[in-house]
C-alpha cells in the first residue's frame, strides 16, 4: 500500500497561492494526484508556480474536472474536510484527522481514495459533502477556527503520512537474531580477547564474564552485529600479543605504569619534543 494513491481535489478553488501551496505540501508528504473541480484560480498563474517549488510537476499535472463524482469516480473511499460539526447530516461521520486516517489507509489497500477541500470563502455545502463517506475536521481554537486552505490540506497529509509510515514500521520484519552456534564461537572468542588482556584473571572472571555476556545475549544481536564483537576481540588480542600485557598478579594494577614497548618487529611513531620522560629521565636535570 502506498499513500501516493490517495488523492487531493479541490473544489472550486479561489487563490492561485492556494494551488501552489496545495502542491508543494503534497509533494513533501509523498503524494502527486491533484484533482481540480472547477477551479477559479489560474494554476498557471506566477504566483502558484512560485509556490509549488518543487511541487511543479503536481501543479501542472494535475486534472481539471467539471463534476465531484468525476473527480472521486474511481475511489473507493471519500473524506471530506470542514470545520463545521454540527447539524444532523454531519453528525455520527465527522472526526479528527488522526481518527480518520485510519479508514482511508484501509482504503488504499484496494482502490484510490480521496481528500475533499472545499473553496476558501465558505467551504463545501450540504449537497458537496454529501458526496463523502465521512469528514474531518481539525479541531482549532474555537476563537479562530477557519484554516487557510493549504494549511488544512498539510495537516491531513501530515497525519495521514505518519500513520502510513507507522504502520509501514510495524509491518518491517524484524532482524533475525544470529543462531545460537554463532554467538557462542563469538563469545568464546570475546573470552579470549578479555583474557589477553588481563580483564579476565581473578576468580570473578567467571562472573564477570558472565554478566557482560548477559548483557550482550539481552540485546539478540544479530549476525551482522557479531561481526563487530569479533572485530573488537580481534583488535584486543592484537594489542595484547604487540605489547606483552603483564599479568597482574605479577605486576600490580597500581605499577602498572605506561604501556611497555611494542617487540622490535613492530614500529612505533617516534617520540615528539613534548613527550613526557619516562621513569628516571630527567633525574640529572631535576639535581
Amino acid at each position: 500500500m502506498s499513500i501516493d494513491r490517495c488523492r487531493v481535489v479541490l473544489i472550486r478553488p479561489h487563490y492561485a497561492g492556494n494551488l501552489g501551496s496545495v502542491a508543494r505540501a503534497m509533494a513533501n508528504f509523498g503524494l502527486c494526484d491533484l484533482v481540480l473541480v472547477e477551479p477559479i484560480a489560474n494554476r498557471q498563474s506566477m504566483e502558484a508556480v512560485m509556490m509549488a517549488t518543487r511541487g511543479l510537476d503536481i501543479l501542472t499535472g494535475a486534472r481539471i474536472v467539471a463534476t465531484i463524482a468525476e473527480a472521486v469516480a474511481d475511489c473507493g473511499l471519500v473524506i471530506a474536510t470542514s470545520g463545521e460539526t454540527g447539524g444532523l447530516m454531519r453528525k455520527g461521520f465527522w472526526g479528527t484527522p488522526e481518527e480518520k486516517v485510519p479508514a482511508v489507509l484501509d482504503a488504499l489497500d484496494q482502490a484510490p481514495a480521496a481528500l475533499l477541500f472545499g473553496p476558501e470563502p465558505h467551504g463545501m455545502t450540504l449537497d458537496e459533502l454529501g458526496h463523502a463517506h465521512g469528514m474531518i475536521y481539525i479541531p482549532a481554537d474555537p476563537r479562530y477556527d477557519s484554516l487557510n486552505l493549504a494549511q488544512a490540506v498539510a495537516v491531513c497529509l501530515y497525519e495521514l503520512r505518519r500513520q502510513w509510515l507507522k504502520r509501514g514500521a510495524q509491518k518491517k520484519t524484524p532482524d533475525v537474531p544470529a543462531q545460537y552456534a554463532d554467538a557462542e564461537r563469538m563469545f568464546d572468542h570475546l573470552r579470549d580477547a578479555l583474557v589477553s588482556q588481563r580483564f579476565l584473571w581473578d576468580l570473578r572472571a567467571d562472573g564477570i564474564f558472565h554478566l557482560l555476556r548477559a548483557v550482550i545475549a539481552r540485546g539478540l544481536p544479530t549476525k551482522k552485529e557479531l561481526q563487530v564483537f569479533h572485530g573488537l576481540a580481534t583488535q584486543l588480542q592484537f594489542i595484547a600479543d604487540t605489547y606483552h600485557v603483564p599479568h597482574p598478579a605479577v605486576v600490580p594494577r597500581t605499577k602498572l605504569g605506561p604501556l611497555p614497548p611494542a617487540r622490535p618487529d613492530v614500529p612505533r611513531p617516534p617520540a615528539g619534543e613534548n613527550a613526557a620522560p619516562t621513569d628516571g629521565a630527567g633525574d640529572e636535570a631535576r639535581e
